[in-house]
Order: C-alpha cells, then sequence, then structure tokens
C-alpha cells in the first residue's frame, strides 16, 4: 500500500483491520441500499392513503405514508432494545470474530427472503416489518461485537484513526448504496435490492474467516447473567464523560431524524420523482464524507468536548433549516451540512468511549451506546411520522432541530466534563489504561 496513504491511515497497516474495513465497505453499500428500498416501497404501498382520527372534539386525516415511514422507527428499535444488552453481554464473554460470523449469516438469510416475497409479488407492510425487525435484532448482536473486536485489531495509537476511518467508511456507504439505490429503484423490482443487499453480506463472512485474528473471550470471569448486566449498566453510568456523550446523541437522533421522512420532502415538498428522492439520500453522506475525509487524516482534534457539542448543535441547526426549505439545492445544502456535523462528534464520541473503556466491558458499552444511537433516531422517527401526520413534515423537521440545539445547550451545562474535554485528558486516560 501506498506510503502516504499509511502516514495518513496508520490503522490500514494492519491486515485484518484493511480485510475487515473492506468487507464492511461493500456489506454497509448493500445495507444502504436497502433501507432506502424499505423506506420508499413502504411510502409507494401506503401513498394516498388516509387514516381519519377524532381527538378531542376534532376530526384529524392523517397521512398514512407518514404513520408507516414513522413506524419503521419503531418496528427497527424494539429488537434493539429487546437483545441489545443480551448482544453485549456476548461480545465480551464470547469469540467475537465467531459470533459475527452467525450474526452476519442471520442478516443475508433476512434479506434474502425479503428479496424472495418482493420478487414474488407477495410483499405486504407485515412482512416488511417483520423482517426489518429481524434484521435489527440480527444488528442487535452484531454491533457490539464489531465495535468491540476493533481495538483487538489495532494498536492503541492508532485507535483514534481506526475509529475515523470505520466513520468514513460508513459515509461514502451511505453515498453510494443509496444512489444506486434510487437508480434501481427507478429502473428495477425493488426485491432485486434486498437480493443484491443478501449477497453484500458474503463480502464480511469472507473477511472474516480470512483474518488471522483468532481471539478468545475478553471478560473470562463474566457469566451470562444479571451481574454482568449490571456491571456493564454501573459502568456506563458511572462515566460521566461517556454518560454525556450518549445523552447528547440520543436527543440530537431522537429530535433531528428528517432521514425517514425525506420520500415526503421529496415528493410533496421538492416535487421530485424517485431519482431526485436518491440524489437527496446523498446529501447528508456527501457532506459527512467531506468532514470524514477531514477527520482522517488529522493526527488530532483539539479541545474534543468543545467541538464535539458544537457540532451537534450545528447538525440541530443544518436540521431546522432544512424543514423550511423548499428549493431542491438549498435543501440538499442544509442535509449535506448535518452528515458533515454529525460525523465530526460521531469520531470524537466513538473514540472517548473506546480509549475510556476496559476491553473486557467494550462489548456492554457499546450495546448501551448501541440503545441511545440508534433508539434514538428510531424513536424520533416514530415521533416525526407522528407530527407530520399531524401538522406536516417541514413542521416536525424544524422543531426538530430546534429542540436539538436546546437540548445540547443543556447537556454542555449538566456535564462540564465533557464539555472542558481535552486531548490532555485523553492522554490521562491512555496512561491510566494501559497502568491498568
Amino acid at each position: 500500500m501506498n506510503a502516504r496513504v499509511l502516514e495518513r491511515a496508520p490503522a490500514l497497516q494492519y491486515r485484518d483491520f484493511r480485510l475487515m474495513w473492506g468487507g464492511q465497505l461493500l456489506s454497509q453499500m448493500g445495507s444502504q441500499m436497502q433501507l432506502t428500498a424499505v423506506d420508499w416501497h413502504i411510502f409507494t404501498l401506503l401513498q394516498g392513503t388516509t387514516y381519519s382520527l377524532g381527538l378531542l372534539g376534532r376530526t384529524y386525516e392523517l397521512n398514512a405514508s407518514a404513520l408507516g415511514l414513522g413506524s419503521l422507527g419503531l418496528v427497527r428499535i424494539v429488537p434493539i432494545i429487546l437483545f441489545a444488552l443480551i448482544g453485549g453481554i456476548l461480545a465480551d464473554t464470547q469469540d467475537r470474530r465467531r459470533l459475527m460470523l452467525y450474526t452476519q449469516s442471520a442478516a443475508a438469510l433476512f434479506a434474502l427472503l425479503l428479496a424472495m416475497i418482493t420478487l414474488s409479488g407477495n410483499a405486504s407492510i407485515a412482512a416488511i416489518y417483520a423482517l426489518t425487525a429481524a434484521g435489527a435484532a440480527a444488528a442487535a448482536f452484531d454491533n457490539p461485537a464489531r465495535q468491540s473486536l476493533v481495538p483487538n485489531l489495532v494498536s492503541r495509537e492508532h485507535l483514534t484513526n481506526a475509529v475515523s476511518l470505520n466513520t468514513l467508511l460508513w459515509q461514502i456507504s451511505t453515498i453510494v448504496g443509496p444512489a444506486i439505490g434510487g437508480l434501481l429503484i427507478s429502473q428495477f423490482n425493488i426485491g432485486l435490492i434486498y437480493a443484491l443487499n443478501a449477497v453484500s453480506f458474503l463480502a464480511v463472512i469472507v473477511a472474516l474467516l480470512k483474518m488471522h485474528y483468532r481471539g478468545k473471550a475478553a471478560a473470562t470471569n463474566t457469566g451470562l447473567g444479571w451481574d454482568a448486566l449490571v456491571e456493564g449498566l454501573r459502568f456506563v453510568h458511572g462515566s460521566r464523560i461517556i454518560w454525556g456523550t450518549m445523552l447528547v446523541d440520543f436527543f440530537a437522533t431522537f429530535f433531528s431524524s428528517a432521514r425517514t421522512m425525506l420520500p415526503i420532502v421529496a415528493a410533496d415538498v421538492l416535487g421530485v420523482g424517485p431519482q431526485g428522492y436518491g440524489l437527496l439520500v446523498t446529501a447528508q453522506p456527501v457532506g459527512a464524507l467531506i468532514a470524514g475525509a477531514f477527520t482522517a487524516l488529522r493526527k488530532e482534534i483539539h479541545r474534543q468536548g468543545y467541538v464535539l457539542l458544537v457540532s451537534v448543535a450545528i447538525y440541530g441547526l443544518a436540521t431546522a433549516l432544512f424543514g423550511v426549505s423548499t428549493v431542491f439545492a438549498l435543501s440538499y445544502v442544509f442535509f449535506a451540512m448535518t452528515g458533515a456535523a454529525d460525523t465530526v462528534s460521531t469520531v470524537i464520541r466513538g473514540t472517548i468511549r473506546q480509549l475510556m473503556t476496559p476491553d473486557h466491558l467494550r462489548g456492554r458499552m457499546t450495546s448501551v451506546n448501541m440503545m441511545f444511537f440508534m433508539g434514538g433516531p428510531q424513536l424520533g422517527e416514530m415521533e416525526a411520522g407522528l407530527v407530520a401526520a399531524l401538522f406536516g413534515a417541514p413542521l416536525a423537521i424544524f422543531t426538530g432541530g430546534i429542540a436539538t440545539i436546546l437540548l445540547t445547550g443543556w447537556v454542555a451545562w449538566k456535564y462540564p466534563h465533557l464539555r472542558q474535554y481535552t486531548s490532555d485528558t485523553e492522554a490521562e486516560v491512555r496512561e491510566v489504561m494501559a497502568a491498568g
């Protein structure tokens, strides 16, 4: 590999990390294609349908598409709530690589089943919801194992770069995946996208099989019972900095969750079709890719706590502006700004958590965090769907952005240690971890 690339991205010098990174890139592209397709699939199945709701002597006509899209958030978060903590315990007490082989295989199976019922013409709202929930359940076991595995593949000094590269990977996939998905939606049966996603999981499975790393359970003295669960929860809540990052993550993604409303914004507000929708979906990851490349090539981010909170506030402001825009170009720019701001905060949050968490607790810490970073947007989608059904998508998006700004200010006031977190704090943490 090019020496200059390795100098700027030293985590790529590790063979196992490269394999994992490349496999995840292909797999995430497929997953993002399916995510885009599912949203559009639900939207088209319910388009033009309304529900009547009698409330306080008045009758409200509810947009069925908005409710249907918002309900996807509930469908995805319930399995996370049910299984994420169990997944975290397994990630700490089992071989993380082997656990991922099982979870990736299960996810591929669920995508294949969704493809089969769609291509056969038997897709229904209930079936899409059921298989979406099954995929979320697989992710509840997969994410803790995958994120906890990364520190085992690179040295501690290159962990920040590995987190940045994984964030960059995510943003690349959310550009390429939706763009391809939007193109395929307009030309082919949506079932083809689900089938391609099923095949994409093979990239991760092959990467895991080819890795040299053969780990063992990180927590050798921890069982699978209640005590293990309580230990993880106590650690996360007791670390005020980690807890603060999770709260700001949850608030931002709960109130500024505009992504699910994109089909409505594209069709009803901006007046563009599926191809325009596919293009709009790429705005957020385009901004994120620019910010991700910047952070991945930087050796250090100074005043991390301050930068984290400011970036989340910008995320909320950009969301609010996106909600009131009626011009496609402006909407694209504002949505891209949300991606850029979110990427900066994601890199900082991820690095802080990994550095401050002992290896035998990383799976459980990740599982708790998963409930925040996935619970926020999924529950937020439900909240946005209800508000959009009653008052319209623009108002739902705008008010969510304003709420994010206000709550970020509250977190900054409530958790001064997070606000004051710097590279010096990080160095102190490394010394403590090394001594331990």
